[in-house]
């Protein structure tokens, strides 16, 4: 029996060291604790009871969700793994009966104090291979402490880029671009600086994959209102007359494509059209795309 606890908290401490692994250093599309986390608190704040994703509450509580799960998770691991050496391989602090404090909440305890570098001293590993156990979990909470704080300082600023680019694309729409005026070097140079921006938040998906579960409350500043307008963009230069917009027309449109495989492969599985992943993509953040005036289409426009 006692093998078979140690097995099951090491388990679940690996399980969990290399999910922190694949969310913030080596970012995978097969899933993880962490995105089935952030995936339900999204799905739950679709309820039609619950203002967390209008209040942009979904994507922070997704967070805190996620690393409250692994310091659990952590937690009760390597809980199974000290509880079946309590009370022989531990000494109590003055007070404390070793028989009455050998339980499971007592492991658990231990490894929370453990793993939160708190250091208490009231249950302390007297085993030579304990010993050198509890020094290893309190760096492992060391670990979970970095992870989170790399993650919001990653996170945050690809929410910025995508709020800047998604306001950058308001601009032109309400702005004088013209078929005229965009028919210039001047058009191409800022068709090309939308392609860039695009290609910038692909890889921030791709990175951080996370984010995509932050909603954008006002249409100037979210990507998936704004994305209907760079699409209809893309098209109307494809057919300019000078030759530098319609090449720039041709990388937007494929740096739109990129983006729309990247959101469907990962989030959206609808194995449509770029226009159709995008008007999804605008729908599951509870908007319609806008189009070349503005106004939100309808989901189903696009090419086909």
């Amino acid at each position: 029996m006692a093998w078979l606890s140690t097995f099951a908290g090491a388990l679940l401490v690996l399980f969990v060291l290399r999910d922190v692994f694949h969310t913030l250093w080596h970012p995978t599309r097969h899933g993880g604790l962490s995105r089935l986390v952030m995936r339900t608190v999204w799905r739950l704040s679709a309820l039609r009871d619950t203002r967390w994703r209008s209040a942009g509450l979904a994507g922070p509580l997704g967070m805190v969700t996620v690393v409250a799960v692994w310091a659990l998770t952590v937690s009760v691991g390597w809980g199974l793994v000290y509880w079946p050496h309590m009370p022989e391989g531990f000494s109590y602090a003055p007070g404390l009966d070793p028989a009455e404090h050998a339980g499971p909440v007592d492991a658990l305890y231990l490894s929370l104090v453990t793993l939160a570098t708190l250091g208490l001293g009231d249950i302390a590993p007297t085993s030579g291979w304990l010993r050198a156990l509890a020094p290893l979990e309190a760096l492992v909470g060391f670990v979970l402490l970095s992870a989170t704080v790399a993650w919001i300082l990653g996170i945050y600023p690809a929410l910025a880029r995508r709020r800047a680019l998604a306001l950058r694309l308001s601009h032109v729409r309400r702005g004088p671009a013209t078929a005229r005026a965009i028919d210039s070097g001047g058009g191409a140079a800022l068709l090309d600086g939308l392609a860039s921006a695009l290609s910038t938040i692909t890889i921030d998906f791709l990175q951080y994959a996370e984010s995509y579960y932050f909603y954008d409350g006002d249409a100037n500043t979210s990507l998936p209102v704004q994305l209907g307008y760079a699409t209809d963009l893309a098209d109307r230069s494809a057919s300019a007359r000078h030759p530098d917009v319609r090449l720039s027309a041709a990388v937007l449109r494929t740096a739109l494509d990129d983006l729309a495989t990247v959101l469907d492969e990962r989030f959206l599985r609808t194995g449509e059209t770029p226009e159709r992943v995008f008007a999804a993509y605008a729908a599951d953040h509870g908007h319609a795309p806008a189009g070349p005036d503005g106004a939100p289409r309808a989901h189903g426009s696009g090419r086909s």
